[in-house]
């Protein structure tokens, strides 16, 4: 394939490795996120509560604090955690859920979630044309084939 690929291209291609790298960038469309603007966050501005959960679970969720109330004191942001039964669990989601909340606020459309949106709306839209694509294909092909029945 590599050696098809240097034919094909208009340049000096010599080595293998520079084949791989244009074929590389060439067939591998793949897109990265870049999460190198996540705001890390410092436990010193944390407030950390826990409270009594409720719903679903009984006496394991109403008589036990394992519901984490999580402050982020410069920005006032609260974010309340009680997806699992387990405190550290909890207190992990919660740091999660606060570092993509700042991810947000902060970077904007640069935001790790904003990256997975776009990427996501640009699959969907790939996939949608080719389906167009597809019907308007079967739509002509219809019409030859109807074209020529007596």
């Amino acid at each position: 394939m590599y050696s098809l690929l240097c034919k094909a291209l208009p340049f000096n291609t010599n080595s293998v490795k520079n084949a791989r790298s244009i074929s590389l960038t060439l067939f591998n469309k793949k897109q990265t996120i870049d999460r190198s603007k996540v705001p890390i966050i410092n436990e010193n501005e944390l407030e950390e509560m826990f409270v009594k959960g409720s719903g679903p679970g009984g006496s394991a969720v109403n008589k036990n604090a394992n519901c984490v109330v999580l402050k982020h004191k410069p920005t006032g942001i609260v974010i309340k955690c009680h997806e699992s039964r387990c405190v550290e669990d909890n207190r992990k989601m919660a740091r999660e859920k606060l570092a993509i909340k700042l991810d947000v606020i902060e970077n904007g459309n640069n935001s790790v979630e904003a990256q997975k949106k776009a990427i996501i709306e640009k699959k969907n839209a790939q996939k949608e044309w080719k389906r167009k694509k597809l019907e308007t294909l079967k739509k002509d092909w219809i019409e030859r084939e109807s074209s020529f029945k007596p």
